[in-house]
């Protein structure tokens, strides 16, 4: 039977102050909504954020989409409120901004816990970490390593290329150590990990070469920032048909050669290892997932 995998090509943010996108975000084809309380909200709109966020998941119907409430840092004047009021929601995830040390997570995974955040390894609510600080990145494999609670990683480029004096390319060249060493550091310790947004909402062609560059890289799916870039990216994070096809084909023939004893499995004359039915299995879990959406 194929692994579980759970779809994450697109996980959309959506500002908690404002409560008709709350309402339309129900019946968008993103698999994940973050709903902010940080970057996207006005200080003196953060306790209305707060409220609304999590009285829209309390009250559902959002269907299979990932529900994701992003807190403001537990260094600030609203943090401790909001993952406290977070926790008792129950949503999906619960997403920590600027983390930079396993000292940030064990203090959230504890005010998680002392607030009722279920701690099911199926229907929990598990925490995600924003790496989006030059500290944070050095520090990504203590951060991925800190507690089984985390989730996922989220990379926050616009914050890092800021930090680093860098700017914003169409390669993102002045990123690339970073994504990598946060995508090691999330594989090394079994999490999914999530590409950062892209800000320019007129530029299509370079909203799809980002998708495709994140694919390639290993990302589990990318931030989005507008509704309109939900669907293209759904798009080049779903498993093409050929893809599926051959993937059925391979865990076929290996079945089949298991069957019949044979330690050698040949696919239209390539040889197939236990790497590439692995593979084949994780791509076929994810295309049934997406298809049970």
């Amino acid at each position: 039977m194929a692994q579980q995998v759970r779809p994450r090509r697109s996980v959309l943010y959506m500002p908690g102050s404002n409560a008709r996108a709350l309402d339309k975000a129900r019946s968008l084809p993103a698999d994940g909504l973050i709903l902010d309380l940080e970057d996207a909200v006005a200080p003196d709109a953060k306790a209305l954020a707060r409220e609304q966020v999590c009285a829209a998941v309390q009250a559902g119907g959002y269907g299979n989409r990932e529900l994701i409430i992003r807190i403001n840092g537990l260094d600030t004047p609203w943090g401790l409120d909001d993952i406290a009021a977070a926790a008792s929601a129950k949503p999906h995830a619960i997403l920590l901004p600027k983390v930079e040390t396993a000292e940030q997570v064990h203090q959230a995974v504890a005010l998680m816990e002392r607030n009722g955040a279920p701690n099911d390894p199926l229907a929990g609510t598990t925490l995600w970490c924003m790496m989006e600080t030059p500290k944070g990145i050095l520090h990504a494999e203590a951060i991925a390593s800190a507690s089984p609670r985390i989730g996922c990683l989220v990379m926050g480029t616009s914050d890092l290329v800021k930090d680093l004096n860098a700017r914003h390319t169409p390669l993102r060249l002045p990123v690339a150590a970073s994504l990598s060493l946060c995508l090691l550091a999330a594989r090394a310790y079994g999490l999914a990990i999530l590409d950062g947004v892209h800000l320019d909402l007129d530029d299509d062609a370079g909203f799809k070469a980002a998708c495709e560059q994140g694919l390639e890289y290993g990302f589990d799916g990318k931030t989005l920032i507008h509704p309109k870039q939900v669907e293209p990216c759904n798009a080049v994070f779903a498993p093409s048909e050929a893809e599926v096809a051959r993937a059925y084909k391979i865990i076929a023939a290996f079945e089949a050669a298991r069957a019949e004893g044979k330690g050698v499995v040949l696919v239209d004359g390539k040889l197939i290892e236990n790497l590439h039915v692995e593979q084949a299995r994780r791509l076929a879990a994810l295309a049934e997932a997406i298809q049970a959406k």
